[in-house]
């Protein structure tokens, strides 16, 4: 995981003395296991004033589900303006976050996987403990199932068949399903500073 944070420039004296574009808003990458790397990627929203912008890049398998709940919450609660962009997977729990930003968007490329929660334990546990588990993480995925809806904001019953079918989704039909919108593989406008022509020299 990585992030980028926009240099803190100068005010100008004047508009006529900067020439300067904004510096853009600050770039995070959520990269492998969502667990892996939460206490940075935290880092990085928490970095980011109530209400600012934020363009945040997704090439995650997903993870632990708390994990996703917890990224949630700081976008939201923060009133983070986010932009998602899935540049390779984003899966599992990492759809969560993907779906609380307020600008989606995929490539052709992109892929996601909507599948049921699951849980494990690497630790032998007692049958009580085991069965309170089992309970929870049932409401739990319930829950998190119902919420994933409410932030996409529309095509519930297509994402809960996608999620009972353990379904591999492509960006076209998450444009199609109406959960994004699709650009090619060329630099995004807003993004990318336009080059001014150089002054050509007088002979």
């Amino acid at each position: 995981m990585a992030a980028r944070k926009a240099a803190p420039r100068p005010e100008p004296e004047s508009e006529s003395e900067s020439d300067e574009g904004p510096a853009g808003p600050i770039e995070i990458a959520i990269l492998g296991d969502l667990g892996n790397h939460e206490g940075d990627i935290t880092g990085s929203l928490m970095g980011i004033e109530p209400g600012g912008e934020c363009i945040v890049y997704f090439d995650s398998p997903g993870g632990s589900p708390y994990c996703a709940m917890s990224l949630v919450s700081l976008i939201k609660l923060r009133g983070i303006e986010a932009t998602g962009i899935v540049t390779g997977e984003c899966s599992s729990a990492a759809l969560w976050p993907f779906a609380a930003c307020s600008r989606r968007v995929v490539t052709p490329y992109s892929v996601f996987l909507f599948h049921p929660m699951k849980w494990q334990s690497e630790e032998h546990i007692g049958i009580t403990e085991a069965a309170e588990w089992s309970r929870h993480f049932g409401q739990l995925e319930k829950e998190m199932d119902v919420l994933l809806c409410e932030l996409f904001g529309t095509a519930v019953d297509l994402i809960t068949e996608w999620i009972r079918t353990h379904r591999y989704v492509t960006g076209r039909e998450m444009v199609k399903a109406g959960l994004a919108e699709m650009v090619p593989l060329a630099p995004l406008p807003g993004l990318v500073p336009e080059r001014q022509p150089s002054p050509r020299k007088g002979r």
